[in-house]
């Protein structure tokens, strides 16, 4: 199992210095398929300038010490922003969500499976966020209820496109993911 609290660790300080937040870092897959993937953003979104330099600066570090025996052996590094529909893992994700649509899949309550809601994040804090949803009803939700979550992306109000017969959608305030691989 990689230890990814210390990849974050060692690479927060270097995407900070180029005036970006470690958004996330994962590992998925095993033997020659793994993948890092390390998320990058800012304020206004990032470009591909961005994931150029974030690239150059992390890739060094997870060649050496202490890195370099946590995620030991061969596998990807995947450099991007988290895109439109983002993941939400941390209390911090979901502060930065506020104000957003979000997807959230929920831990079941009794043997009925799991539960899948929508709306918008209205109040995040240390132990759960509070979500408007689409009925117009408010509802707590505890982060360790939350098996799954992320941002839904609204091309704009569709009635209006569709009144007017216009084929224009309203673009999001963010960027489409930009992404760029280095294969060691």
């Amino acid at each position: 199992m990689v230890d990814v609290d210390t990849i974050v660790q060692e690479l927060a300080p270097a995407v900070t210095e180029l005036g970006l937040d470690l958004y996330d870092v994962n590992v998925s897959g095993a033997g020659k398929a793994r993948i890092l993937r390390v998320m990058v953003d800012r304020d206004g979104g990032v470009d591909l300038e961005a994931i150029a330099a974030a690239t150059q600066a992390v890739s060094p570090l997870l060649d050496a010490p202490p890195l370099d025996s946590v995620i030991a052996g061969p596998y990807a590094l995947e450099v991007s922003s988290p895109g439109l529909e983002r993941p939400l893992r941390t209390p911090a994700h979901f502060v930065r969500a506020v104000g957003e649509t979000v997807s959230v899949k929920t831990r079941a309550a009794d043997d009925h499976g799991a539960r899948r809601v929508h709306g918008v994040v209205t109040s995040a804090h240390d132990t759960g966020f509070e979500l408007t949803l689409d009925d117009g009803t408010a509802q707590q939700l505890a982060y360790d209820d939350v098996t799954q979550a992320h941002t839904v992306f609204q091309w704009g109000d569709d009635t209006k496109s569709s009144k007017r017969g216009s084929t224009k959608s309203t673009k999001s305030k963010r960027p489409t993911s930009q992404r760029e691989s280095v294969r060691r």
